[in-house]
């Protein structure tokens, strides 16, 4: 019997050739847009989804699994949907590679001073900068998932120390000195001269840090966020780093998305702002239709599928 595939993005010419040379029971639509998804979901047993709305699975009956563009899924999980039989998976550890250099791009840049010096040469000044080495400094990290754990490999080249935090403490991490419980978040703060933010966005995880959390941060210590921008309590952020009460944030992911002209995020001297792009890379398009298409095997097989989410959990 035919399964009915749709591929709710933009495809290129070559997606829809590569997910068919699964099988020959697989029968591939492409919808570019929301509403050209919704109007041909009526079959769709499978969803490959970039685009993704309530409306979208409510019109696909014969739904039984999306795969999710993205590793974060927060964005689908309405609480119809999440209470429905239709298995999700996500797309955990397809943008670990450019998110984790993307982190440590951020905390290049701090250590080594090129915030001002990025100032400094439209000015034609030549002026040293306060500089720290990463080797022997402290990296925390929130959530020690597949992106977690590429930041703290990368980490450890560079001699840093890095400990982290995680739902699960007991599971054993290779590439953390020490790992420990949700509830030890303020020592994971205080301890940290900087602080990778990597956590998925759920009920439990939203504000994370607020203004009680950044208040345990030195004030020589710089804030990295790639996760969400609803972990962090913005307001709270900007009034944390209007004060120097932390030294800078490298900030890619925001509450509101695109952020907004008027926000003072922009104008801060110790914040750089990148637009939702650590994930951007030439390769993660390939390892996307890789992991789908392992899937659709193991989907057709009748065997356990890759990166289920818990729904309930959100990740």
């Amino acid at each position: 019997m035919d399964v009915r595939v749709l591929l709710n993005y933009d495809a290129s010419a070559e997606d829809p050739a590569r997910v068919r040379a699964v099988s020959e029971a697989l029968v591939v639509t492409k919808a570019a847009s929301r509403v050209e998804g919704q109007s041909r979901a009526s079959e769709a047993e499978v969803i490959l989804a970039g685009h993704w709305s309530d409306e979208l699975w409510k019109a696909a009956p014969r739904l039984r699994w999306v795969q999710s563009w993205s590793a974060g899924v927060e964005w689908m999980l309405t609480s119809d949907f999440a209470a429905s039989p239709v298995i999700l998976t996500n797309a955990q550890g397809i943008y670990a590679t450019p998110i984790a250099e993307h982190v440590l791009a951020f905390l290049l840049h701090f250590a080594r001073g090129l915030d001002r010096h990025v100032r400094h040469q439209p000015e034609h000044r030549w002026q040293h900068a306060g500089v720290v080495e990463l080797r022997g400094s402290t990296l925390g990290i929130i959530g020690l998932g597949g992106i977690g754990a590429e930041v703290a490999r990368l980490a450890k080249g560079f001699g840093m120390r890095v400990i982290a935090i995680r739902r699960r403490p007991d599971r054993p991490s290779q590439v953390a000195d020490e790992v420990r419980g949700p509830e030890a978040l303020p020592w994971l703060l205080s301890e940290s001269d900087f602080v990778a933010v990597c956590a998925a966005l759920t009920p439990s995880t939203r504000e994370l840090l607020g203004e009680a959390e950044l208040r345990h941060m030195k004030p020589t210590a710089y804030l990295v966020n790639i996760g969400r921008g609803g972990l962090i309590a913005e307001e709270a952020l900007i009034e944390a780093l209007r004060e120097r009460r932390i030294a800078g944030a490298g900030l890619d992911v925001f509450a509101q998305e695109p952020l907004p002209p008027d926000s003072p995020l922009w104008d801060l001297p110790n914040v750089l702002i990148t637009p939702h792009s650590a994930g951007n890379s030439p390769r993660s398009h390939a390892r996307l239709m890789a992991l789908f298409c392992e899937n659709l095997r193991r989907y057709l097989a009748g065997e356990e599928l890759v990166n289920v989410v818990d729904k309930a959990a959100g990740y």
